[in-house]
């Protein structure tokens, strides 16, 4: 493997490993969709994750749904790196902060960042860093 690929797969597996600290300290995840909390209990992240949108969620149940489960530690957004998982992440964040909410959407731009070419979604996590390792 090319030093670049194990870079990254150090990089993604410190990032999930922090987030799964985070989440075990009582911060709230957002992710889209089931698949999305089931990658992330296959990568070892435990903690309260919302799914935003199953059941025909609108974007103020989601809200709703958030604010009734905020912690003092916060809520990760973690939704889509793509162009509709990027408004849903920026109107989150700004209605949630009008709320007063704290939020955090650094592991979405650090994910994006480090995958968003070759991962559209959280759902597709596990199996890229198992191609990448």
């Amino acid at each position: 493997m090319s030093g670049s690929l194990e870079r990254k797969a150090e990089r993604l597996t410190q990032l999930l490993e922090k987030l799964a600290v985070e989440s075990s300290k009582g911060a709230l995840i957002v992710v889209e969709g089931r698949n999305d909390v089931e990658a992330l209990r296959r990568l070892e992240v435990e903690g309260s994750v919302i799914s935003a949108k199953t059941y025909g969620k609108n974007f103020l149940d989601v809200v709703s749904e958030i604010e009734s489960q905020a912690t003092t530690r916060g809520i990760i957004v973690l939704l889509d790196f793509d162009r509709r998982g990027t408004e849903w992440t920026k109107r989150l964040k700004q209605r949630l902060e009008e709320k007063r909410i704290k939020v955090n959407t650094n592991f979405w731009n650090e994910l994006r960042g480090l995958v968003g070419r070759d991962v559209k979604d959280i759902e597709g996590l596990p199996t890229y860093i198992e191609k990448l390792k």
